[in-house]
């Protein structure tokens, strides 16, 4: 994917490695933004006149735009601010009011803190037990995930690809071992869903997750997709504008999905933007190319690491080169954040840190790594100039 579609780079001589945090914009996704503020704004749901009828339509094409890129309907999408508002949103309007003393959630060391902490403060005030499935240097046993599935537990929740290690899990047989015991299963797909096709119906989730700014749409937006068949059991998140049905003295009845969870003005000129990311992966982008050009990307950098003297590559390798868009590695002796502050020299840009997992950093024995992440825009040539780098610095 040639850089000539996203302007950053016209403007910024940077080889930008760090896709996993976020990604860059296509013209036509900054087009779209500007474009609503420029010609179309004003706030949705709400407004009788013409120029809010019109955005109210827009935004609810683009919800129906989410729904087919996932596989699902549209009255299955709920409009977040992010990946981590939308599992605290299901984690506060379904779980707390399904899940009783005693009831069991498993997730993975592997998990964001936004997948982790939600589920650590809920077991924390309801008394619920919390199992977390240990990772290992290589990624995730499915097998010993569905053996942490038990009669008790009601909810798996568990990451599509772990943005450290970089492996994929396999969502289907998770959801056939959890829904074997009722158990129902949410997806976080944050670091996947702009790298490959994701159908909800095949995969059989309850929940899936994740951020526009991670697939080049605009910050600020994300998506819930909740299966239709959980909504009778959820209750409002948020309560205030735009979720109701009727207020009087004493008693409120709410509106349908997906609206009951969608309080207040939403962020609207980054879900037009998030329709234009969308549009612009479909004309644009086919997956299996890009799952080829990234691994492609993965290998050339796992084997140069591989001559470097000191460094560990985390992650199962071998799958790497096959599937993956995420490198996560170590150089003896010094840290994360001073490698990656060195590669800053040659305009180079990597993540270091614990990546928002201290516990999988915890369990491989680390303080930090350094990781690397792929997406269309990135070249051999990025690849090259970050080993380069790196044997100045162990030379």
């Amino acid at each position: 994917m040639s850089i000539k579609y996203f302007p950053f780079f016209s403007h910024n001589a940077i080889r930008y490695l760090d896709n996993a945090a976020t990604t860059h914009k296509p013209q036509s996704v900054i087009d779209a933004v500007s474009h609503f503020y420029s010609h179309e704004n004003a706030s949705v749901h709400r407004g009788i006149y013409t120029l809010a009828e019109h955005a109210t339509a827009h935004f609810e094409r683009v919800r129906t735009q989410v729904a087919h890129f996932i596989g699902a309907k549209a009255h299955e999408i709920v409009v977040t601010k992010g990946a981590t508002e939308s599992i605290n949103m299901i984690a506060q309007s379904w779980a707390a009011h399904n899940l009783v003393e005693g009831d069991e959630i498993v997730i993975t060391e592997l998990e964001h803190h936004a997948n982790y902490l939600p589920w650590q403060r809920l077991a924390q005030t309801h008394n619920l037990i919390l199992t977390i499935v240990p990772a290992m240097a290589r990624g995730m046993s499915i097998d010993a995930l569905k053996r942490a599935i038990t009669q008790k537990t009601k909810l798996v929740a568990v990451t599509h690809c772990s943005h450290v290690l970089g492996c994929y899990l396999d969502i289907a047989d998770i959801v056939s071992a959890a829904h074997a015991v009722g158990a129902r299963v949410l997806v976080d797909a944050a670091q996947s869903v702009g790298h490959k096709k994701i159908d909800v119906q095949q995969l059989g989730c309850d929940f899936l997750v994740f951020s526009g700014h991670k697939m080049l749409a605009p910050t600020g937006v994300g998506i819930a997709y909740i299966t239709e068949a959980v909504h009778s059991q959820l209750f409002p998140y948020q309560l205030g504008g735009g979720m109701v049905g009727a207020v009087e003295k004493d008693t409120t009845t709410y509106r349908p999905m997906p609206y009951m969870l969608e309080a207040g003005t939403p962020p609207i000129a980054s879900v037009m933007g998030l329709g234009a990311a969308i549009e612009f992966i479909n004309n644009n982008v086919d997956f299996d190319n890009l799952h080829k050009h990234e691994a492609l990307l993965c290998a050339r950098l796992i084997d140069g690491l591989a001559t470097i003297s000191g460094v560990t590559i985390f992650g199962d390798q071998d799958q790497l080169k096959q599937s993956g868009h995420i490198v996560s590695f170590t150089v003896q002796d010094i840290h994360a954040h001073d490698v990656a502050a060195y590669l800053d020299r040659f305009s180079i840009a990597v993540r270091a840190g614990n990546h928002c997992a201290q516990p999988l950093h915890n369990a491989l024995g680390i303080n930090g790594s350094v990781r690397v992440s792929f997406y269309m825009y990135n070249t051999i040539e990025d690849v090259d100039a970050l080993l380069a780098a790196l044997q100045k610095l162990c030379a």
